[in-house]
């Protein structure tokens, strides 16, 4: 139970916190007794929501319009008898003893106007001033009820729907001050301007003590006290007619801040809702990221997901690789693209980039098993809805070289799919830009890693005329989804230069912990699943076939304890965390950005205990061989920058001898003349070391006249 408050009140939700307080009233009174949570409300809006907590299983609610009395001045005792009045009762079961009471208006909030006949609407700005009682009755006996106060006002609505026209901002230098500024719909009130023409009487009651303050709602500054014009002859000082400013009013300090335009017509803009994308100015050559053109100038489009949905007509950028998986509802069979493409509909005409055009080619195939690409259906049978050519995969190949499009291929997967009701279709779509045979690879700097971009990394692949070629594969963390589990959860790259830990949960058995060398190996295996390279670039950039741009990965392998033997309910030893730590320097600089290589990487493994917890009363996993326990398994990732001693070498005296060192002696003579030294950086140098001869040169000028060179002349005479 604690989990779940602290799961709610930590992620702040409506859903959580309304849960928490049904699960904290359910839990505080009998099951046996009603009541309403709360039991008064103010209604301020045309929607009124309550609780009804206990035994709500025969329970029956009835809504009517009550008033105090005369005498007393209270509400009589609920009744269980209706009346009809104009708010709509509805109620929903939220739990075994609770119940959602919904009170909604039926009612329109608009302001009635001027000699309207319309029963609708509202004929005062105080549209709804009411008191209601909800009874909660069982066989005609009142059990609780809950007495709500309404008091709503009309919604001001304006009469237009207000120009539509841009306003042209002229040349504001001299502009004067706008009568009312804070006046920005045109034909209708704008809330709290009270200079506003548009503003009835009664719309003026409603925010007339709010006003906008200030020059933005009309109320200029008064003007200063050393105007000409605003000091008296009573209270002006004595310098006040000879020191006095004489400006017009038009000369203030906003001027220019309002402005007085004119409109004038908009241009009709693009539509969401036009089915063809507006023709895109036509481009020379292709670069990284520009988009690719069709013949007749159109974009050149696949599904793509965009804010997490996937859109059926998006741009292919040049040289970025896109793939996207898609999941559809299919309640009938597709006659539309993307899922029913014929293949003359692929086969297009692509500008290259030169001046000329390639033609998509389309290769067809046939997939027999859909295990792949139906997610959930339910039960076959003999009378199901067969969709045949149904399109399950796009997958493009753009050859490039340069600037130019050589070639493009596109390979159509189609199934048939039979279902009774409905299916969940994963389709899979994706474009890759290939360089003569190999896949254009993204990078992750120039030459340098850039932080926050991806750790290159991949496996040797000899070839046969004995070249090594890196193939690229990934090194990841746990990214756990869902419910956590390790089943479910996805991996995430390595970015370089943030740490990170990360996991998911393994459920394991009594059972499980009875075969401690096979439940070692499978969190092995698991782990494993996170590194399968054996190489790391150095660079941002690596070339695949130069070995001298990879470095090795190394792997430490942690023999558990064989002083702790495995148990019944126990297994020690269990490689539960895997540790990856990247060690990079900086090896210099680019347009004044440090470019940061990569020395080594090491993967370790830390060893832990797996013990089946039976405290707190839960005996059950100890117990039944088939009940499961969450274990933790755990991955993370540090960044270590090796620091560079760049100073300059000491010298043998600075090593032999400590009695001049300033690092090591508290008493340190070289700085008996710090101010001209390099390390005094409270000014120029050139300025401190012409401070520090003038102060030499009066130093010997006063020795020389001074008393001691006096005498000695005296003397010499």
């Amino acid at each position: 139970m604690a989990n779940v408050f602290d799961l709610c009140f930590s992620r702040l939700s409506i859903s959580c916190q309304a849960t928490y307080f049904i699960l904290f009233i359910s839990l505080a009174q009998p099951q046996n007794i009603v009541d309403f949570k709360p039991s008064y409300l103010t209604a301020t809006g045309p929607t009124v929501t309550a609780l009804l907590l206990g035994n709500v299983s025969d329970i029956s609610l009835n809504l009517r319009t009550v008033s105090p009395s005369n005498t007393t001045g209270s509400i009589g005792p609920p009744s269980c008898v209706a009346e009809v009045t104009q708010w709509v009762l509805t109620r929903e079961q939220v739990g075994k003893t609770a119940v959602r009471v919904q009170l909604k208006l039926d009612k329109s909030l608009r302001l009635c106007g001027e000699n309207e006949t319309d029963t609708d609407c509202c004929p005062k700005p105080l549209c709804v001033l009411e008191t209601l009682q909800v009874s909660a009755c069982v066989g005609g006996t009142p059990q609780a009820s809950l007495l709500i106060q309404a008091r709503i006002f009309a919604l001001l609505l304006p009469a237009n729907a207000g120009s539509e026209n841009k306003t042209v901002i002229p040349n504001q230098v001299y502009q004067p001050l706008g009568s009312c500024p804070c006046d920005l719909t045109f034909g209708a009130c704008d809330v709290r301007c009270c200079c506003d023409t548009d503003c009835s009487s009664e719309d003026l009651k409603l925010f007339v003590s709010h006003c906008l303050p200030g020059p933005f709602g009309g109320q200029v500054s008064p003007a200063s006290d050393y105007q000409c014009s605003v000091q008296s002859l009573k209270n002006s000082p004595d310098w006040f007619p000879f020191l006095c400013v004489n400006s017009p009013p038009e000369n203030n300090p906003y001027l220019g801040l309002f402005y007085q335009g004119y409109t004038i017509t908009p241009e009709p803009g693009p539509s969401f809702q036009s089915p063809v994308s507006p023709a895109p100015v036509p481009v020379n050559v292709y670069i990284q990221g520009s988009p690719i053109l069709t013949l007749n100038d159109q974009y050149f489009t696949i599904p793509q997901k965009v804010f997490g949905q996937c859109v059926n007509n998006a741009p292919v950028a040049f040289l970025k690789n896109v793939q996207v998986n898609c999941v559809t509802l299919l309640r009938s069979c597709p006659n539309g693209s993307p899922l029913r493409t014929l293949p003359t509909d692929l086969r297009i005409q692509v500008k290259n980039g030169q001046g000329g055009d390639v033609l998509v080619d389309v290769i067809d195939e046939v997939a027999f098993d859909l295990s792949q690409f139906i997610s959930s259906t339910d039960a076959p049978s003999d009378e199901g809805l067969v969709c045949e050519n149904v399109t399950l995969a796009l997958d493009y190949k753009l050859y490039w070289e340069g600037n130019d499009i050589t070639s493009i291929t596109v390979t159509q997967t189609v199934g048939t799919i039979t279902f009774n009701s409905s299916v969940a279709l994963t389709t899979r779509y994706s474009a890759v830009f290939l360089n003569g045979e190999l896949m254009d690879e993204t990078n992750s700097g120039n030459p340098g890693y850039q932080v926050g971009r991806p750790v290159i990394a991949g496996v040797v692949d000899t070839l046969d005329n004995n070249t090594g070629l890196v193939q690229r594969v990934s090194i990841s963390l746990w990214k756990p989804v869902s419910d956590g589990l390790c089943v479910s959860a996805e991996m995430k790259p390595i970015l370089f230069g943030e740490n990170s830990t990360s996991g998911c949960l393994l459920p394991v058995s009594r059972h499980n912990l009875t075969q401690c060398d096979l439940l070692r190996e499978t969190v092995t295996s698991l782990q494993n699943n996170l590194v399968t390279a054996t190489h790391v670039a150095k660079s941002g950039n690596p070339d695949p076939f130069t070995t001298t741009d990879w470095v090795n990965i190394s792997f430490l392998t942690q023999n558990y304890s064989t002083t702790m033997e495995d148990s019944t309910n126990s297994c020690y030893g269990v490689p539960s965390h895997q540790h990856i730590h990247v060690w990079s320097l900086i090896t210099g600089m680019v347009g004044g950005v440090p470019q940061r290589d990569i020395r080594a990487l090491q993967v370790s493994y830390s060893m832990s205990p797996w013990t089946l917890d039976c405290g707190g009363g839960d005996v059950s996993p100890c117990v039944d061989p088939t009940e499961t326990q969450l274990f933790p398994i755990t991955s993370s990732v540090s960044f270590t920058e090796i620091l560079v001693n760049t100073g300059p070498p000491k010298t043998r005296f600075q090593i032999n001898f400590t009695e001049y060192d300033c690092n090591r002696n508290d008493v340190c003579w070289p700085e008996l003349a710090f101010p001209i030294t390099k390390y005094y950086t409270g000014e120029p140098y050139s300025q401190s070391l012409a401070k520090g001869l003038i102060l030499v040169f009066f130093f010997i000028t006063a020795s020389i006249l001074g008393t001691p060179w006096r005498q000695i002349r005296q003397a010499w005479r």
